[in-house]
């Protein structure tokens, strides 16, 4: 399982605890959100989870507040990006296949421009 508090070796857990830094644009007791460094959209952050997760298939019904509380960041920080009235995409990518290229759950906010369509 790979649920636990943080990881030394996830790029995610070590801004978290300063060791990295980053563009945090939002954070409270439970997430934070940071500009994403390889930017997909002209407004791209990521909604990263204090607690280390890798899947959701590894949450419980005690982490629901936390996925709720990451998608209220979501909101925050679209609306700090200037994006709530035009519109964004809300993205979690689960494993390789999806895409998923850090080893630790997060929601990525995507926006600034009209999106293509989801093939």
């Amino acid at each position: 399982m790979t649920q636990r508090l943080s990881d030394d070796n996830c790029i995610f857990c070590r801004i978290e605890s300063g060791v990295l830094d980053a563009e945090v644009v939002y954070q409270d007791d439970v997430c934070f959100a940071i500009r994403d460094i390889n930017p997909a959209a002209p407004v791209h952050l990521l909604v990263i989870p204090r607690k280390h997760f890798t899947y959701l298939a590894d949450l419980t019904i005690f982490d629901h507040t936390m996925l709720g509380s990451m998608f209220e960041a979501a909101v925050e920080a679209a609306s700090a990006a200037g994006i709530d009235d035009t519109g964004y995409r809300l993205v979690i990518n689960q494993g390789n296949d999806a895409g998923q290229q850090v080893a630790h759950l997060h929601l990525h906010v995507l926006g600034g421009e009209r999106l293509g369509g989801m093939r």
